[in-house]
């Protein structure tokens, strides 16, 4: 990635009347990337509770360059709920400023992530997450894991 657009990258918190629509789709086109072993219908079908429910719950911080949402991560207490980067920015180091984010408010963090979604995993681990616990996520059936990070 270019410094120069690190440099553009703005981190600010969530204008649900503004910015939902843009975070839902990148949330839609990167989960479908990054989890190809899952229908496409599944993630179609939560989109209007990612709208209704969990937005607007959570504490979301979205990356934006030039005015433009690239990214968000959403916290519920010191649990990831969601962090997601379109896939036209993906691994320009804007999940790791989201990260950071995170990592400036918390003494922990909680994230589950699909056991078959080896790219966030390395990339969580890489950030200091240690994988805990594996389980079955009931919607799809797929296995995920529990990974932990603390404030060292």
């Amino acid at each position: 990635m270019s410094d120069k657009l690190l440099h553009h990258v703005i981190l600010r918190p969530i204008e649900l009347e503004n910015d939902i629509d843009a975070v839902i789709d990148i949330w839609f086109s990167a989960s479908i990337k990054s989890h190809d072993f899952i229908p496409v219908t599944y993630w179609e079908s939560g989109k209007q509770e990612m709208k209704d429910v969990y937005l607007p719950q959570a504490e979301t911080m979205i990356a934006t360059v030039d005015n433009q949402v690239v990214g968000f991560i959403s916290l519920v207490d010191d649990v990831i709920a969601a962090i997601f980067v379109s896939p036209d920015f993906q691994r320009k180091k804007i999940g790791a400023r989201l990260l950071d984010h995170a990592f400036s408010s918390r003494n922990s963090l909680l994230l589950q992530v699909y056991a078959k979604n080896i790219q966030a995993r390395n990339f969580y681990t890489q950030k200091g997450f240690i994988e805990d616990e594996m389980g079955m996520d009931e919607h799809t059936g797929e296995m995920d894991i529990t990974m932990v990070w603390h404030r060292p």
